[in-house]
């Protein structure tokens, strides 16, 4: 009966693997080197913004939210209670009901409005009392109608002012 071949013991097999992969990382940390090393070469570093300047930031306490702080500073973003809010999204309701187009497309809005102040006074919401009303929906409809005729006609203009030729003087 022919002997038949060893299996590699699983060590020695472990071992082999071990070194294919630490010659792979030493290849590919090698090939970082050089790509930063033409880089830099080819002046693909020079005059980055922040250069010679400390990293903002470094060696303050760890915050473990600052991604959302630099978030927030950067888009802007206001973070206001319900109250304040909703005061302020009714202020500004009549301009932005201005920009839709439809009666059907005001009421979901106007209803959507009236949900959400609904739903923060049933709410126990951090922040002062919440002052601001539900609108009534028809009357905003209609208001919006009268706002959106009186945009469509033109406003009457003044009795036209008398031409004056060139060749008479005023007297």
């Amino acid at each position: 009966m022919p002997e038949e071949p060893k299996q590699p013991e699983r060590s020695d097999r472990r071992t082999a693997e071990q070194a294919a992969a630490r010659a792979r990382i030493e290849q590919q940390q090698t090939w970082v080197d050089l790509q930063v090393r033409q880089a830099m070469e080819r002046g693909d570093f020079d005059n980055l913004p922040g250069a010679g300047k400390p990293i903002e930031g470094l060696g303050e306490h760890h915050d473990p939210d600052w991604w959302l702080k630099k978030l927030v500073e950067r888009e802007r973003i206001t973070v206001l209670p319900p109250s304040i809010a909703l005061r302020r999204e009714d202020a500004a309701l009549d301009d932005e009901l201005d920009r839709l187009f439809s009666e059907s497309e005001v009421r979901a809005h106007v209803e959507d409005f009236n949900a959400r102040v609904i739903r923060a006074r049933y709410s126990l919401s951090p922040g002062p009392p919440l002052v601001t009303m539900p609108r009534d929906v028809d009357a905003t409809v209609a208001a919006w109608h009268e706002r959106r005729e009186a945009r469509r006609t033109p406003p009457a203009d003044p009795a036209p002012a008398p031409k004056r030729r060139w060749w008479r003087r005023r007297g």
